[in-house]
């Protein structure tokens, strides 16, 4: 039987419906069937959260630290004792201050080997912030701990999407977008469509910065100067990169169902379309990295927390999501040591035996 994959996941922003969509998503027996939740927060707190959400049946054991988990119930491990001040549905100091013990903690187990996987509930940026959180978001923070390159990479069934520059100002993106940091996205995107999705010869789609892809340099040039030198070089080292594409027609269309990836210069230009088609069953993953971490493609949602009115389907799908890359990644960590034990025996009229 195959071992069950520790699942770390870090309770987000108390305040907002995090802790709610975690409770309706690991409740579901096919949740435990697959992996070991470990909850990183507070008893107290998820109780809290308990009393608002109905008829789920949520059995969990308190644990001190990671080391020790029942395989067979959700795990919380207490990040700290005393009893927070919960105040729904508001941006705060102290629910900042929770969300970023939570995530650290389970960071922490991460990099120790203690869980396989990290699922992070939704932040809020301005809680982050008035507790002294120094990066834009999850991503950034995780990049600095665990790696040092990083793709936002969007998820669903519809499309995998990344984007070259992430929380950064739409003024500052022209600066930022350089041959080298596409170059770095593009091939962290065609790696990870390989490695963690399966896909031998990932088909990837680049879209262009200016309206209409800069017609041509009529509305810009940095499609002829800086994102199609890209593209000619990944296809020299064995990429199947087209682009670049004007992104109203390639989504107007429908051509990004002929892609296995997409690859998006900003944020917005990226996430518009992504949640336009695929909101509340999307999942936000940061690849590139040596560690698996994935999240639910929405916020905190503070108009409706407390009201028992929050989908987990978002939720749902970032842990299963989690899981599918580990197992991806460890089968094509398998192949690529041994790729010769995964070839087929040759029959006897190949091998020329045959009489």
């Amino acid at each position: 039987m195959e071992k069950k994959i520790k699942l770390g996941i870090s309770i987000g922003d108390f305040n907002g419906i995090g802790i709610e969509i975690i409770i309706k998503s690991v409740s579901n027996p096919l949740i435990i069937k697959n992996c070991i939740p470990v909850l990183y927060g507070s008893s107290k707190v998820v109780a809290y959260h308990k009393n608002i959400v109905e008829d789920v049946d949520f059995q969990y054991q308190n644990q001190r630290t990671a080391e020790r988990l029942n395989s067979e119930k959700i795990n919380i491990v207490n990040v700290w004792n005393e009893a927070p001040n919960i105040s729904l549905g508001k941006a705060t100091e102290e629910s900042g201050k929770y969300a970023i013990l939570s995530l650290e903690a389970a960071v922490n187990d991460l990099k120790a080997g203690l869980i396989d996987v990290l699922v992070t509930a939704p932040v809020n940026k301005q809680a982050l912030k008035m507790a002294g959180f120094r990066y834009p978001g999850h991503t950034e923070y995780l990049t600095d701990q665990l790696g040092e390159r990083s793709l936002m990479l969007m998820v669903s069934e519809e499309m995998k999407l990344g984007v070259v520059t992430g929380h950064v100002p739409l003024k500052e993106v022209r600066d930022i977008i350089t041959q080298e940091l596409i170059t770095e996205k593009l091939d962290i995107l065609n790696e990870t469509l390989q490695k963690d999705f399966g896909k031998e010869r990932p088909l990837i789609a680049v879209l262009g910065l200016n309206p209409h892809a800069g017609e041509e340099g009529t509305i810009g040039n940095e499609e002829e100067t800086t994102i199609r030198p890209v593209i000619i070089e990944a296809k020299k080292k064995g990429q199947m990169v087209m682009g670049p594409f004007s992104a109203d027609g390639f989504f107007g269309s429908g051509a990004y169902k002929k892609f296995d990836g997409i690859l998006a210069m900003y944020h917005d230009q990226g996430l518009i379309p992504f949640k336009a088609l695929s909101f509340g069953h999307g999942v936000n993953y940061t690849s590139g990295l040596d560690y698996i971490r994935t999240s639910p493609d929405h916020g905190t949602a503070y108009e409706i927390a407390g009201k028992n009115q929050a989908n987990s389907q978002s939720m749902v799908r970032a842990i299963f999501n989690a899981i599918d890359i580990y197992r991806h990644r460890k089968n094509y960590m398998e192949y690529s040591k041994d790729p010769i034990k995964k070839e087929p025996k040759p029959s006897e009229e190949e091998d020329g035996t045959s009489t």
